[in-house]
């Protein structure tokens, strides 16, 4: 008697190396897609420091570049150890005031040479930010009595 063979037995395994190809492809997209929001969360994070900076700036005196800087990167004047952004430091924010007084001119306040560092490494290693600036003109708020 001839045994005839079912085209099933010459599939054995194809269903194994289909998944490890889907499962491969999936989970790329899936990382690829949760670095791509954490660069989105870090470069939010990074606007709104550079404007917290600059709305601390604007209500206390040009000489404080130090607690401004400290702003930007910890979210405190008096500094701390943990930064808003990983890898954020002190030397990659510039702070500029342009005529300011608490009543009139301009502060800057500018983020520069940031480094995202990707924890999975899909193309590179790091990726260069933009530079995030924030101006805003001086105001008193009430701090400073009127001149007569």
């Amino acid at each position: 008697m001839i045994r005839v063979r079912k085209s099933k037995d010459k599939q054995r395994g194809a269903t194994l190396v289909e998944f490890s190809i889907a499962a491969t492809v999936f989970l790329t997209v899936m990382f690829a897609v949760l670095e791509f929001g954490r660069v989105l969360w870090t470069h939010n994070a990074l606007t709104d420091a550079a404007r917290q900076g600059a709305r601390y700036a604007v209500m206390h005196k040009a000489s404080d570049v130090a607690s401004v800087k400290n702003v930007v990167v910890y979210g405190d004047p008096a500094g701390g150890t943990n930064p808003v952004v990983e890898n954020l430091s002190t030397t990659n924010v510039q702070v500029s005031y342009s005529g300011f007084t608490l009543d009139g001119g301009t502060v800057q306040v500018t983020i520069t040479d940031y480094q995202f560092h990707f924890v999975i490494p899909i193309v590179g290693t790091t990726i260069q930010m933009p530079n995030y600036t924030t101006t805003l003109t001086g105001e008193s708020a009430g701090l400073i009595p009127p001149t007569l």
